[in-house]
């Protein structure tokens, strides 16, 4: 059976008496009307079998059942407990394990599961919400299946006695309707309602007691629910007959209201009982106990039997029950006894931190997806309360992703923008969980996501264009050049493959093959410089994507010459059995242009450079060739002894590193009377005066080459010597000289007798004679000059030393070079 969220408590109330046709339409609409909100709720009972249908949401869903499996739908919980699967074949819900509502919901009125329905490529989510009907499935039982009562026989007619009330798991009409007393003369049972709302038996005294004829008293009380079938649960009341304990003890109140935070420590006071009894002695002392406690409270509630305190003694979880009622017992000595009820309320507190479950994730995600495509559906509860149970789900912002929450507690984890795997390969996004509590508990998780390459970048070469040289004559398969691109992309979208672009020349592209791995292109054929001596051609690199992407570069080759032509002959003409004559005035002087050898060579560069000599002549003495011309001319006049006709072999070579030459062979004829044209003697002589003139700027060069060095030479040398005279204080700002400036004696070491007396040569110096300057006046004017210098040569001069010692000479060449030390 199944309805929908905003018709629910409508078809929990209905009357099962309702015609089936009008439950049928009803149910239909509400169907129809939950699917269109995007929400199936469905309505079965508890305790079906494992493997019963519940529903089939591929019909409610309107999805085709073949999708189900194509698009790997399952069915996730909120928490652990997975109650019920998905048959992918038929698309029926299907129950996996024992639904129990009292295990899962206890007393709640209304018992609802929700699942979420979870379908990829593309990732979408459908809320399945189950809501469980209770069935009468248990029995009333009561906590104490033996009931002891002392009442003595002088009990006013009338007098009450509270009984437990017994315990049914069900709700509703599965319930406990009624209880019935067994048959007896003086007891009768009525029922009482509490403040709360909850009725309970009594047992009402209706025939006085007499001990001496009854002393004991056996009934059997019995709790019915309205289920159908009808169950019942069953206890006896055992009465003994005492003498006469004319007051029972009272409670203060009739029920007990007190509030406890969950996880209090053990010993904490909840709240106190109190109860009197006005009779004396024994039969004045109370004692309290707990007359019904439920299983999940044993051993968690204490209660003092002599004080009425009631503390804690184990661990109160709000979570697990969020109030208790426990009934309460006073009895005094004499046996007599009341009850009353206590209601304990726990406290939530924020001690839960909130829950992360990944129902769904794709690990995967492509880097062209379009944002807000769905990647991860995360689940966050907190088993707190009120708004300690009121979670919120946050990511980092520096992450191209958000949360997007649609149904409470359920958020999607989506694109927020373009990805760009080149940019960042995987994201590990920390998703914090955060409760209103105060102070908030919060938890994490870690969600990788991986970006799959799409192939949305096209390979580059590393060069747009490339130059390569290779020697003519190579054999065939020799590497020219490898050309290189790369692709930012990853796995087969990187996968580079490459060839010799269509746009090339077709004659062309046959020159070289290219490895359409490695990109190395080899050539195909053998080239020829003189033919060609530069190629054009492009090369295409394309990657391994889905649709590819290429990219295309220049590729330049250069042919270098190499030396595989001879020089040609073009003149004289040779040819077999002719020769060519030449002739020549007898009358040509020394450097006359007989004729010239002119010949070509094919290749290029310094590989064509022609030189020529001879090899072979008639007379050694008589013709030279010019070594770059070619130009036979004479070496000196002819003479009467000279053979009227010469023959050269000229031998011309090229520069190349294994150099080729041809010969040619010149015949020369002495010829008489002819004129001695100028033009070609001129040439000579212009020729001449370019040697002279050549000689001139060496003879020059290596003169002014020589007095350079001599400049430089002199320099150093009086710079070495004028050092020698700077002495220096080391104690005043003022130069100090030495005493041998004053000495009345001068040794001559020029060895040329040449020094004059020592009255003859009197030293005059300043302040700034310190340097080295000297001034060697005569003794003309030697007076003079001490007259002028004398006051001014007292504030500036100091004596050394009262000795005179000679000057001393340094060893070296033989000239009148004085230095002081």
């Amino acid at each position: 059976m199944s309805t929908v969220h905003p018709f629910l408590k409508a078809c929990c109330m209905m009357d099962l008496r309702i015609s089936l046709k009008w439950w049928i339409y009803f149910l239909l609409y509400a169907l129809l009307f939950g699917v269109s909100l995007g929400e199936v709720r469905y309505v079965f009972p508890e305790e079906m079998k494992r493997g019963s249908v519940i529903g089939n949401v591929a019909l409610d869903l309107g999805l085709q059942v073949s999708e189900l499996q194509a698009r790997r739908a399952r069915v996730v919980a909120e928490g652990s407990s997975q109650l019920c699967e998905l048959d992918t074949t038929s698309g029926n819900l299907l129950i996996s394990q024992r639904i129990d509502r009292e295990e899962l919901c206890a007393q709640a009125n209304t018992c609802i599961l929700q699942f979420q329905l979870l379908l990829e490529d593309p990732l979408q989510a459908f809320s399945l919400v189950l809501d469980i009907v209770d069935i009468n499935d248990n029995s009333p039982v009561f906590a104490t299946g033996d009931v002891k009562l002392d009442l003595v026989e002088s009990t006013v007619l009338g007098r009450r006695f509270p009984l437990e009330s017994a315990h049914d798991p069900d709700l509703g009409t599965n319930s406990i309707r009624e209880y019935k007393l067994s048959h007896n003369d003086h007891f009768a049972l009525e029922m009482s309602t509490q403040i709360n709302g909850n009725t309970y038996p009594e047992l009402v005294l209706k025939k006085q007691l007499d001990r001496e004829a009854k002393a004991e008293h056996l009934l059997e009380i019995n709790g019915i629910d309205g289920g159908n079938p009808v169950r019942s649960g069953t206890a006896f009341i055992r009465i003994r007959v005492l003498d006469a304990n004319d007051n029972v003890p009272l409670f203060s109140q009739r029920v007990y209201k007190a509030s406890v935070p969950e996880n209090s420590a053990i010993g904490t006071l909840i709240t106190t009982l109190n109860a009197t009894d006005l009779d004396e002695g024994v039969y004045g002392e109370i004692t309290y106990s707990f007359s019904y406690l439920s299983d999940k409270m044993g051993g968690i509630i204490e209660v003092s039997p002599l004080t009425g305190e009631v503390r804690v003694a184990g661990v109160i979880d709000y979570e697990e029950g969020r109030s208790h009622e426990l009934g309460v017992q006073a009895k005094d000595g004499g046996g007599q006894a009341s009850h009353c009820k206590l209601v304990i309320d726990v406290i939530d507190l924020n001690d839960n931190e909130p829950v992360i479950e990944i129902k769904s994730v794709s690990a995967n995600v492509a880097e062209d997806a379009k944002p807000g495509t769905m990647v991860a559906l995360i689940n966050s509860y907190d088993m707190d309360t009120g708004s300690s149970g009121h979670v919120t789900c946050s990511i980092a912002d520096n992450v191209p992703f958000k949360l997007v929450s649609e149904v409470k507690n359920y958020f999607m984890l989506v694109t927020d923008e373009m990805l760009d795997r080149e940019f960042q390969s995987e994201y590990n996004i920390t998703v914090t969980a955060t409760d209103s509590g105060s102070p908030s508990l919060s938890s994490v998780k870690v969600i990788t996501i991986v970006v799959n390459d799409v192939n949305d970048n096209p390979p580059t070469f590393t060069h747009s264009q490339y130059n390569a040289n290779i020697l003519e004559n190579q054999p065939v398969g020799t590497l020219v050049l490898k050309v290189k691109a790369e692709d930012s992309d990853d796995g087969a979208n990187a996968k580079i493959f490459y060839h010799i672009s269509k746009d090339t020349n077709s004659e062309v592209s046959s020159f070289l093959t290219i490895n359409p791995d490695t990109g190395e292109l080899f050539t195909s054929r053998l080239f020829d410089y003189e033919q060609s001596a530069h190629f054009q051609m492009k090369v295409t690199a394309r990657d391994g994507g889905d649709p590819p992407f290429s990219t295309t570069c220049t590729l330049n080759v250069f042919i270098q010459d190499q030396n595989d032509n001879a020089p040609v002959i073009l003149y004289p003409v040779q040819t077999s059995g002719f020769i060519a004559e030449d002739v020549v005035p007898i009358e040509a002087p020394r450097g006359y242009l007989v004729t010239k050898v002119v010949a070509v060579d094919a290749d290029s560069g310094h590989n064509a450079w022609l030189s020529y000599r001879i090899i072979k002549a008639t007379r050694s003495n008589l013709f030279m060739a010019d070594l770059h011309t070619g130009e036979i001319r004479t070496l000196r006049a002819f003479m009467e002894d000279d053979e009227p006709k010469h023959t050269l072999v000229v031998l011309v070579t090229d520069n190349g590193r294994e150099s080729l030459s041809a010969t040619a062979t010149v015949s020369i004829t002495l010829g008489d009377g002819l004129p001695v044209l100028s033009e070609l003697y001129e040439f000579a002589d212009e020729s001449q005066e370019k040697d002279n003139l050549t000689l001139y700027l060496i003879i020059a060069l290596s003169t002014v080459s020589f007095l350079f060095i001599l400049l430089i030479s002199s320099v150093f040398y009086f710079n070495l010597c004028r050092r020698g005279y700077v002495y220096r204080s080391t104690t005043s700002s003022l130069p100090v000289f030495p005493t041998t400036y004053c000495t009345s004696t001068l040794t001559d070491f020029s060895r040329c007798g040449t020094l004059l007396r020592e009255d003859r040569y009197d030293p005059f110096m300043t302040t700034g004679s310190w340097r080295g300057d000297f001034r060697f006046g005569s003794n003309t004017d030697t007076d003079t000059l001490k007259k002028r210098s004398a006051a001014y040569q007292k504030s500036t001069l100091r004596r050394l030393s009262t000795e005179r010692p000679s000057l001393k000479v340094r060893a070296g060449p033989t000239h009148p070079c004085y230095v002081i030390k």
